[in-house]
């Protein structure tokens, strides 16, 4: 073998060598990006569920922000209920009737008030107690009902 054979020879050895070395980091840079791949699904996956997360955390709190206004105006209702139980005891015993129709008229007008709040009068004096239509306000012993 000559030494430009030599040379060549040397030469093409290198040129392989250095062909072998940067398949080596094309592979490395493949398995590089699989693993980004993978990474950045998992992330993808973790935002998807974060993101649902964050949706039903939303609608609870929007209903548990209902629930607390509609527990608040349920306190306000029962302490008008009792005012309005008054009005209708202190109404029969007026006998001035001036007095007599401003005070008609202001329970004519916390009754509508309620009324358009979704609070309406019904018939339940008589009536057998049923606790999915009718709510206790308070309790009395007695030996004529249950």
């Amino acid at each position: 073998m000559t030494e430009i054979q030599k040379e060549k020879q040397m030469q093409k050895d290198v040129e392989k060598e250095n062909l072998e070395k940067e398949i080596g980091q094309i592979k490395e840079y493949e398995e590089n990006i699989e693993k980004l791949k993978k990474l950045a699904e998992e992330r993808f996956n973790q935002l998807k569920y974060l993101q649902a997360d964050f949706e039903n955390y939303k609608k609870n709190f929007e209903k548990e922000k209902q629930d607390i206004i509609k527990l608040a105006n349920e306190g306000l209702v029962k302490d008008l209920l009792t005012i309005i139980d008054e009005l209708e005891k202190a109404l029969p015993s007026i006998e001035n009737e001036k007095n007599k129709d401003g005070l008609n008229l202001l329970y004519r007008k916390i009754i509508k008030t309620l009324e358009s709040h979704g609070l309406k009068e019904i018939d339940a004096i008589g009536k057998e107690f049923d606790p999915y239509y009718h709510e206790a306000f308070f309790r009395e012993k007695s030996d004529k009902a249950e």
